[in-house]
């Protein structure tokens, strides 16, 4: 996508630059961790600790539930919300589970679009899925 940006550019007019945040990536390990957008902390740097919340949870996958060799909180979930108006702005999904290129893959083209929390909150996740732990995070860990 970058080298197609760049030749657009170079070559064809286009003013589009490569967002370089908003890159779904995954690490393909036992337990998979996949991320869209800014991280905590980056985003608080850029936007100010006061503009950011963040919400989490931990999490057991229901596919794992007949398997005691993992723990209840092996799997885990944080959206990062920027502040806009009386919205928030989701500008990061960090997932670490089962699936994670799959879920976060889906997820980023709602970051990209400064999908909200209200929206998120609104949807109705597929049952049983791991992605649907995205729409029902309760916890806060900034405000």
């Amino acid at each position: 996508m970058a080298g197609r940006l760049l030749a657009n550019r170079l070559f064809g007019g286009s003013k589009d630059n490569m967002d370089y945040v908003n890159i779904a990536t995954t690490v393909f390990t036992p337990l998979e961790l996949g991320t869209v957008g800014y991280t905590e902390a980056a985003a608080e740097e850029k936007f100010g600790k006061d503009n950011i919340i963040a919400y989490h949870n931990s999490f057991k996958p229901l596919e794992w539930n007949f398997d005691t060799s993992h723990p209840n909180d092996a799997c885990y979930i944080k959206e990062i919300f920027r502040k806009d108006g009386h919205a928030l702005r989701c500008i990061g999904i960090h997932y670490v589970g089962p699936n994670a290129g799959e879920v976060i893959q889906g997820f980023a083209v709602a970051v990209r679009i400064g999908v909200t929390k209200e929206q998120l909150d609104k949807t109705v996740g597929i049952h049983p899925t791991s992605a649907e732990e995205l729409m029902e995070l309760p916890f806060k860990s900034t405000e």
